[in-house]
Formats: C-alpha cells, structure tokens, sequence
C-alpha cells in the first residue's frame, strides 16, 4: 500500500497550494489530514461541522468533498486576509459559513447545535477553550486535531504544550482516542 498515492484531490487543491505559496502561507493542512476529514465526515449525513483555523482553506476544500447535500459546516480564522482568499473559493457553497472572528470568544458565546465533527487546527478548540469544544461534540461525534508531532513552525516551548495535551486528552473518560504517528501526527477523537 502506497499512502501517498491519492486519487481524489479537490478540483480546486491545486490552486489553493498555488496561492499558498504565492502569498506565502506556510501553514496549510497535509492533504493526509484532508483524506481523513473528507473520510469522516462521508459518514455522517447531515453532518454539522465545525472547523477551527481556516488557513488557506486547503483542509476544507478536503472537507466538502466529504459532505452531503444536507450538511452544514462553519469554518472560523481571525485573518481577513486569509477569509477573503477562502471567500472566493467557497463562498457560493450555501453549506458553508465562513466567519473572521476570534474563536476563542466565538466558542464563549456559541450555544447552538451540537457538533458531528470539530477539527481543531488552531490554538482555540486545542491549546484553550479545549472544554467547551469538547462540550460542543455530539455523542458518537468525532474530535479531530492535527500537527501532534514537532513542526518546523513550533515556538520555543512548543512541545510542552502537545505533552500536556495528549495527557489531558488521554485522561478524559468521555473519549476513546486513538494517536496517529502519521500525516502531522493526528489525534482522532469519539465522544462517549
């Protein structure tokens, strides 16, 4: 088996990266991580999503492909300049709501439906607000996160911060948890 052959790319993946690195954004999500979102979520019908960190949008150009017609998602990142480049990739798709906000204040303030499927790809929903994002995930829900193992961007510090992480993840009875020493390093969560 040969992971690094995909057959499915998003008609619009290779444009995005395109625009990547033409603006140079140097944090995109690994098309691994998009192969596993977009297999997720094909098996949640009417799934309502929740994606924390938007980036360039390369995670959810995996994501849609994963959704069906009845599906709902919310894609949040605090760059306007980053959402305005998503904005027109996506922004005609009425499955998808894009929102420049701070997640963390966002995540305070939600109190609506439940969520089938959070990926967490930013420090809000990861490094903080971790307990209300794991309040906002239905039974059976999945909790995905991603670059687990050392990055070339880390700060100083940095890995300090995953150890504590994984340890609190490790410790909640109300998840089964499995680490993935692939792609970024991913953890993939169910709520109990």
């Amino acid at each position: 088996m040969n992971d690094a052959v995909i057959h499915d790319m998003p008609a619009i993946y290779e444009d995005m990266v395109r625009k990547s690195l033409e603006i140079g954004f140097t944090m995109q999500s690994d098309s691994y991580v998009g192969t596993l979102l977009k297999t997720l979520l094909s098996s949640k019908p009417g799934a309502h999503v929740l994606e924390l960190g938007t980036g360039i949008g390369l995670s959810l150009s995996w994501m849609i492909e994963g959704l069906d017609e009845n599906s709902k998602l919310i894609t949040i990142d605090n760059d306007q300049e980053l959402i305005t480049i998503v904005k027109q990739y996506f922004d005609r798709d009425e499955r998808i709501q894009i929102l420049c906000e701070d997640a963390s204040t966002w995540i305070k303030n939600y109190n609506d439906a439940k969520f089938d499927l959070v990926f967490a790809d930013a420090w809000p929903g990861k490094y903080s607000e971790i307990d209300e994002v794991l309040n906002l995930i239905k039974v059976g829900g999945f909790y995905v996160i991603d670059d687990m193992n050392e990055q070339p961007n880390w700060p100083e510090g940095h890995a300090k911060n995953v150890e504590d992480l994984i340890a609190y993840l490790e410790n909640r009875e109300d998840l089964i948890l499995t680490k993935m020493n692939w792609s970024t390093g991913i953890i993939l969560a169910v709520k109990k």
